[in-house]
């Protein structure tokens, strides 16, 4: 149902928004009124989002993800070139945001000196100040990989609820009374911190994945990485409803499946912690 809904928003969104309907090639001074008539029947299927929307279905179920209107390319060509390089940049900025994130706030939290959260949370506060289309364009002026802005956008987030999270569970009676009896830090965090911080450091992770998403359609735009993300771009700026609808629908997809998967590793340790 969060699929379905997901699509048809997306879609209605795409039918109204300024300029829907118009087709460059109409600009075409060569064309004759035979050809304009036919390229305008051509979009008509577009020109009711309800019957649009179920024709999409009707062929879906059909394993027929459609054409797309800009690119005129079959969609599950497109989506098949594209997502392993997004699927790669994605897998890479959450890898390089979680490491980094969880371990600065393990390191702030555990240090226990106001010098050194400081000077960590003023790092992750510049990043997540700076917008992730800035960030792409300082990646390209100096040559960088592009792959980790996506981890840069990620890991103040991370950084940010993971210490809150930590110092919240290093403050509880249990933890105090286990440093009170002369444990070491490093078994405090492992046995007593992170089991409690567990379940909701894995419903973060679930969110983490659309925001990696989300934060590839600049990067990937600005960085000229061909994924879907510059995909999404190009589908938008040419009003290519059914390219649109279909990263729509995946984008949600993987969205769902993040969180449903989060939400079930979560549920063993909410359970044993209660």
């Amino acid at each position: 149902m969060v699929l379905a809904l997901g699509g048809f928003l997306g879609a209605t969104l795409v039918r109204l928004a300024p300029g829907f309907g118009v087709d460059e090639e109409e600009l075409d001074s060569r064309l004759n009124q035979e050809s304009m008539q036919a390229l305008r029947q051509s979009n008509a299927e577009e020109a009711s989002v309800a019957s649009f929307y179920l024709n999409y279905w009707g062929r879906l179920l059909h394993g027929d993800l459609g054409v797309s209107r800009t690119l005129h390319q079959p969609v599950r060509q497109l989506l098949a070139e594209r997502f392993p390089e997004t699927l790669e940049s994605v897998g890479l900025g959450l890898v390089l945001g979680w490491v980094a994130g969880l371990a600065l706030a393990m390191a702030a939290v555990m240090a226990r000196t106001g010098f050194v959260d400081i000077a960590w949370s003023l790092l992750a506060s510049v990043l997540l100040s700076i917008p992730a289309a800035v960030l792409a364009l300082l990646f390209v002026l100096v040559q960088a990989p592009g792959r980790l802005v996506i981890g840069l956008i990620v890991f103040p987030k991370i950084f940010h609820y993971a210490r809150n999270l930590l110092a919240h569970s290093a403050s509880l009676p249990h933890v105090l009374t286990a440093r009170a009896k002369g444990l070491s830090s490093g078994r405090v965090l492992l046995w007593h911190i992170l089991p409690v911080a567990a379940p909701q450091l894995l419903a973060l992770a679930g969110v983490s994945v659309s925001l990696a998403f989300a934060a590839a359609i600049p990067v990937e735009v600005l960085c000229d990485l061909p994924g879907i993300g510059q995909l999404a771009w190009q589908a938008a700026m040419g009003r290519d409803l059914v390219l649109l609808v279909n990263l729509t629908m995946m984008v949600t997809l993987m969205t769902v499946l993040a969180n449903s998967v989060a939400e079930l590793a979560a549920a063993p340790l909410g359970a044993g912690e209660a």
